[in-house]
């Protein structure tokens, strides 16, 4: 099992920052990738960014050069910076973690953290 606990959000004009932490407990040397996601309500998850099981990161289009994804493996903890923020980022974000375990991937979900962005 992995617990994740996401931190950071808030509401925040447009043009602002918001930095989310998501910290990992549990079986960590379980983990394959590790990313974030964000929901709108009446839509599906959709991905952000993540680090992939090379260790690089991806990003979706619409975040990429205002979006960074980065990791600090002593705490267990993935960050998103996120700057430039728009009234469309709007959305609960959510850590997750992926563990793969024979032919076998499992995906871990935190709770969820409300970001906002005003006009």
């Amino acid at each position: 099992q992995v617990h994740l606990v996401e931190s950071g959000g808030g509401l925040v004009q447009a043009g602002g920052s918001l930095r989310l932490s998501c910290v990992a407990s549990g079986s960590i040397f379980r983990i394959n990738t590790m990313g974030w996601y964000r929901r709108v309500p009446g839509n599906q998850r959709e991905l952000v960014a993540t680090f992939t099981s090379g260790g690089n990161t991806n990003y979706a289009d619409s975040v990429k050069g205002r979006f960074t994804i980065s990791r600090d493996n002593a705490k267990n903890t993935v960050y998103l910076q996120m700057n430039s923020l728009r009234p469309e980022d709007t959305a609960v974000y959510y850590c997750n973690a992926r563990t793969i375990i024979g032919l076998a991937e499992y995906d871990y979900w935190g709770q969820g953290t409300q970001v906002t962005v005003s006009s």
